[in-house]
């Protein structure tokens, strides 16, 4: 039996914000007010980003213009990630650099061979002002970058160059929910 509540299982989904959103494309602010509205900003991205079927999603990817994300994700040894940063700051980045398929939820249905280190390191707060730190190898590394990226004004398609982003940006012209 299971102690304590399950994250997102108090919030409520909200609409996506997809590529082409001026939303997806600013810095967001920062949070400067800890309290039960944070609270339900960070149930309402876990309910969002399950019902995506999603590993992290940040707070701009619903419209809201604060850093802020959430994760459930595993890394490469599939050991399982879970928790959200408030104020999160990318402090470290190093290791190998790999290139591998990356996806967004404000992209659904598409991916594509993305570089990133294999080990990255964030540093912020949780919704109740305490200090973390959060250490990611592997595809968590990867969540973790992609999600700071988002609150930056990022998007992975920015880290793509040549063929691979011509493709995508095909891929993204023909794509339905594109404007």
């Amino acid at each position: 039996m299971r102690h304590g509540s399950i994250a997102g299982a108090h919030g409520r989904v909200r609409p996506l914000t997809l590529l082409g959103d001026p939303a997806l494309r600013e810095q967001c602010r920062e949070v400067t007010e800890f309290g039960p509205e944070l609270a339900a900003l960070v149930e309402d991205l876990f309910a969002t980003m399950y019902a995506a079927r999603g590993v992290g999603l940040a707070a701009n990817q619903v419209g809201v213009p604060l850093r802020v994300f959430v994760y459930d994700c595993p890394d490469d040894d599939d050991v399982r990630h879970l928790g959200h940063v408030v104020n999160p700051r990318l402090v470290e980045t190093d290791g190998v650099v790999i290139r591998g398929p990356e996806g967004c939820l404000s992209l659904p249905d598409l991916e594509a061979g993305t570089e990133r280190y294999d080990h990255a390191v964030v540093e912020g707060f949780t919704a109740e002002g305490e200090p973390v730190t959060v250490h990611g190898t592997g595809f968590f590394a990867r969540c973790l970058q992609h999600e700071n990226d988002h609150l930056e004004g990022r998007v992975y398609a920015d880290h793509l160059t040549g063929w691979r982003k011509r493709r995508l940006l095909r891929q993204i012209g023909r794509a339905s929910w594109h404007r």
